[in-house]
């Protein structure tokens, strides 16, 4: 399906190059679970500037080669997409916002749909070409990676609350939970962060989360399409909004937007699932009640 020149994933190694979908792309990887495609290796061998292409639709998501795509996503975890101009309209803007005050539920780790019985294999996240940056940061790691460095950077009075007293949070019963057991142990971290922390002593506490799962944390670039693996054959992520410093509102920022691609970007004679996006759009509010089910619930 895939193929490139098998450099060791390192987060010094060059550029290499991957073929697919008739083509040679030049790529990297800056972690492990980490792909980012920069475009056709061609149009990186001039000096002259390349003309704006949609590259995502016009080749890699071509019927074709779509779910060899989905599946290099499975594989992989986060796969990354540099520089594509597109205005496809399955996009539809990221919800919600944070204040001063308290965390919204995207500031925590979490699962896209972690509440209905069936969850999207992957989201994409996407920064559009704009006139404002993207300030905030969007923190992607493994899902195991995460719980661990969770209960790694936990203050001990935290650990000693009674939701988390009395579960064995040792590394080797970590590396034998379940994704479900894994869920709920998250779960239970999440809900005490938030209700003994402040709002910036929970996010300081999710920065250290973030160094000690290795997550990736690059800044966004604006053109680029995130694909994290979501509920899947392969790697399971999670991700969250991270505010890289003290969050005072007020400061412009470029907006986001997303699709769950795999079940809203449609093959010829297939037909979208309007009660399970309907579903799992009803989970996207922060605001909305009955959001803590998802993100600070037990799970």
């Amino acid at each position: 399906m895939v193929s490139s020149n098998n450099a060791p994933p390192h987060p010094a190694t060059p550029h290499s190059t991957l073929n697919f979908a008739n083509a040679l792309w030049r790529v990297r990887r800056p972690k492990p679970f980490v792909l980012v495609i920069e475009g056709e290796e061609k149009n990186f061998e001039g000096h002259e500037a390349t003309p704006p292409s949609d590259y995502l639709h016009e080749q890699l998501l071509l019927p074709e080669w779509r779910e060899a795509f989905y599946q290099l996503v499975d594989a992989t975890g986060l796969v990354v997409c540099l520089n594509v101009h597109t205005q496809h309209p399955t996009y539809r803007d990221v919800r919600g916002r944070s204040s001063k005050g308290r965390l919204s539920q995207g500031e925590y780790y979490h699962h896209d749909g972690c509440t209905g019985p069936v969850k999207p294999r992957f989201v994409e996240i996407r920064c559009p070409i704009q006139p404002q940056t993207r300030g905030v940061a969007t923190a992607v790691a493994p899902h195991r990676d995460v719980v661990k460095a969770m209960v790694q950077v936990l203050p001990a009075e935290l650990a000693a609350a009674s939701a988390l007293a009395t579960q064995d949070m040792r590394i080797e019963a970590l590396d034998q939970m379940d994704d479900a057991a894994l869920d709920h142990l998250q779960g239970l971290i999440t809900r005490t962060v938030r209700k003994k922390l402040s709002a910036e002593g929970a996010r300081s506490y999710f920065r250290q989360v973030d160094a000690a799962a290795n997550a990736y944390v690059e800044p966004w670039a604006l053109g680029e399409s995130r694909f994290i693996a979501n509920a899947n054959s392969g790697i399971t992520m999670q991700h969250r909004r991270a505010y890289q410093a003290p969050h005072t509102g007020g400061v412009a920022n470029g907006h986001l937007v997303k699709r769950w691609t795999n079940e809203e970007l449609l093959l010829p004679g297939q037909v979208a699932d309007l009660a399970l996006i309907a579903a799992l759009c009803s989970e996207e509010g922060d605001e909305a009640e009955g959001a803590e089910g998802c993100y600070l619930g037990a799970h």
